[in-house]
C-alpha cells in the first residue's frame, strides 16, 4: 500500500473550501462569530496567510490519519506488518484490491469519523470553554462535513 500524498493534500485543501462556505456570514458565519465571541475588529490585523497555512497543515495531519480509517486495505496491510510479499496479503489484494474504494464509501467512513470523533472533541473543549450548543453544532458540524468530504476524496483517489 502506498500513501497517496496528492489525495491527502486535496483532502486538506477541501477543508478551506468547506470553511469558506460554512463560515460565510450568509450560512453560519454570523452565528459562529456571536457564539465564539469573535468580532470583525478581532479578525482585522491577523496574519491570514499564516492562519490558512496552519489550517492546511493541521488538515493534512487529519487527512493522513483519516486514510487509515476510510481505506480498508490499510487494515490488511497492517495485519501482515507491511509485508507485501506475504501470500495472504497477495491473495487478499487479488480478490479485494479496490473493493470499497469509492467516494461514497469514503464519505460514509469520514462522516462516522466526524460524528463520533471530531464532534465529541469539539464538544468536550466547548464544555470547558463554556461555549453554547450552537457553537458546538456549528464548529462540530463543520468537521463532520469536512471529514466526510476528506474521506470521500482520499478513498476515491487510487
Amino acid at each position: 500500500m502506498e500513501i497517496n500524498f496528492l489525495a491527502l493534500l486535496l483532502a486538506a485543501l477541501s477543508t478551506l473550501v468547506v470553511g469558506f462556505i460554512w463560515y460565510n456570514p450568509k450560512v453560519f458565519g454570523n452565528i459562529w462569530m456571536k457564539e465564539s465571541g469573535t468580532t470583525m475588529e478581532k479578525m482585522e490585523g491577523t496574519n491570514m496567510v499564516a492562519i490558512f497555512a496552519m489550517s492546511i497543515l493541521y488538515a493534512f495531519f487529519i487527512s493522513f490519519i483519516l486514510q487509515f480509517l476510510v481505506i480498508h486495505q490499510f487494515g490488511v496491510f497492517g495485519t501482515v506488518e507491511g509485508n507485501v510479499s506475504d501470500p495472504q496479503y497477495i491473495e487478499f489484494m487479488k480478490a479485494h484490491g479496490t473493493a470499497f474504494r469509492t467516494f461514497k464509501h469514503g464519505a460514509l467512513h469520514g462522516f462516522m469519523t466526524g460524528l463520533f470523533f471530531a464532534l465529541p472533541i469539539v464538544g468536550v473543549g466547548a464544555l470547558y470553554e463554556r461555549r453554547s450548543w450552537k457553537y458546538v453544532l456549528i464548529a462540530g458540524g463543520y468537521w463532520v462535513v469536512s471529514c466526510m468530504i476528506m474521506g470521500g476524496i482520499i478513498c476515491a483517489m487510487q
